[in-house]
């Protein structure tokens, strides 16, 4: 009999565990498919984060828990059964990678739009170039975990992924490199409406000035795929915009001429067609924001993207929040001259920058840039003097989930060098901080 049990205890657990896989393989298809199922409403973070808590000390947790919770938190917007799978996820994964006994805090911050959710611990990190990969399909921290092998899917951190992106949220990670911890981060909108609308008021005046002008910001969408446009014409108009929408790559080019549009959504692959190629040559037609519509998993492709000028990518499958609130950021760091208040022009030898006119010259020669190589330049001038780390930049150019790609910034840098007829050798605007960042030489009117 007591051969029986153990037989009986094991094929309990394993059924248990095949269960799992196969719950997480359905996941990830619905997350690629698009078909993933998130019915967000107004939900109590506590009472997610509780959840949570008993499952993962259910679970035989070998790790203390350290929650939180700031008091007189709004409702989000999240679909509590989906979000309790994700912050479970980041518990399991910060408790299989970190010391027995050692704590794990989760952390939870409010910035008026969206709220994060942080899990920290005190484990084996995560080596700075591993970070972008960690969001992927069967990637892993790497090697064994504390019990001698892996017991994960790998498929766990793609799912949180497409959970918090259909929710109109991001999720990232941070760590030092090896030793020092990590902490991954979510964010979810949050679900008063009073305080949407007065935050996204504050942060996109250019926008609400145009549209109280009754001039709509104008989106021009790219997709060769009639169920994709319809849905993204959809996500456009009900944020508020102007969309001017095409089936066909060809017409791109002819549409940004004769529509002149204040941003541009396009696939990132079309038969027998490059995006990044078309995109390249909008850019050389009109200083606009490009942002790229990304099947799951292209990260090496949408890098690229990054390197030649996008200003962001969004991931499909997407909620229209996420689409919306994305077109506003784009649009936020290339504002309309008149909509916002500008530093005073900038100058160092050559080199001019006009900021209301966000035109840049070299010896009275303009200079042409990319969205993102003026992001770059603008965040160092307006800062002339100060070294500024590879994450400040990262953050503020692309955002906190880029943090770590040290790679990207530096091949940016290198263009816009080049552009500007600078040299890291002989630098006379843009000086490399080894192993920090980057400053600018100081505007010699301050």
């Amino acid at each position: 009999p007591a051969v029986v049990a153990q037989f009986h205890r094991i094929m309990d657990q394993q059924v248990d565990h095949l269960q799992e896989l196969i719950g997480d393989l359905l996941d990830v298809a619905r997350v690629e498919s698009g078909t993933l199922s998130v019915e967000p409403g107004p939900t109590n973070l506590a009472d997610v984060i509780d959840e949570a808590r008993k499952r993962f000390v259910n679970g035989g947790a070998r790790n203390s828990l350290m929650i939180e919770v700031p008091p007189d938190l709004p409702p989000v917007m999240a679909d509590k059964v989906r979000t309790v799978q994700v912050l479970s996820n980041l518990l399991s994964n910060a408790s299989r990678y970190s010391p027995d006994g050692s704590p794990i805090r989760v952390e939870l911050t409010f910035d008026g739009l969206f709220a994060a959710i942080s899990v920290v611990d005190e484990g084996r990190g995560v080596p700075v170039e591993l970070l972008p990969q960690l969001f992927r399909k069967f990637s892993r921290i790497g090697g064994v975990d504390r019990g001698g092998f892996i017991d994960s899917s790998g498929l766990g951190l793609a799912i949180c992924k497409g959970i918090v992106e259909a929710h109109g949220g991001r999720i990232w990670a941070e760590s030092e490199g090896l030793g020092e911890g990590a902490r991954f981060t979510f964010t979810l909108p949050v679900a008063d409406q009073e305080i949407l609308a007065s935050r996204a008021q504050h942060l996109a005046p250019s926008i609400q000035s145009q549209r109280q002008a009754g001039d709509k910001v104008r989106i021009l969408a790219v997709d060769d795929d009639p169920q994709a446009l319809r849905y993204i014409r959809d996500a456009l108009v009900k944020a508020g915009y102007e969309p001017v929408m095409t089936g066909n790559p060809d017409d791109a080019l002819r549409l940004t001429a004769e529509e002149k549009p204040n941003l541009v959504l396009l696939d990132l692959m079309f038969p027998g067609i490059d995006g990044i190629e078309l995109m390249k040559e909008i850019l050389e037609w009109a200083d606009i924001p490009v942002i790229f519509l990304s099947a799951y998993g292209q990260e090496d492709v949408v890098a690229r993207a990054f390197d030649l000028g996008a200003s962001d990518y969004v991931v499909k499958p997407f909620s229209p929040t996420e689409l919306a609130a994305r077109i506003r950021a784009a649009l936020r760091r290339t504002q309309n001259p008149g909509h916002a208040e500008f530093p005073d022009p900038f100058s160092a030898a050559a080199l001019q920058i006009d900021y209301a006119l966000r035109r840049v010259t070299v010896a009275e020669e303009q200079v042409r840039l990319t969205p993102t190589e003026y992001g770059v330049l603008y965040e160092l001038s307006v800062n002339a003097g100060r070294v500024l780390s590879h994450d400040q930049l990262l953050q503020s150019v692309w955002g906190p989930e880029r943090r770590g790609e040290h790679r990207l910034l530096r091949d940016v840098v290198k263009r816009l060098r080049r552009k500007l007829g600078d040299s890291a050798d002989d630098s006379t605007y843009i000086f490399t901080e080894p192993r920090i960042g980057y400053r600018m030489v100081n505007n010699p009117g301050d």
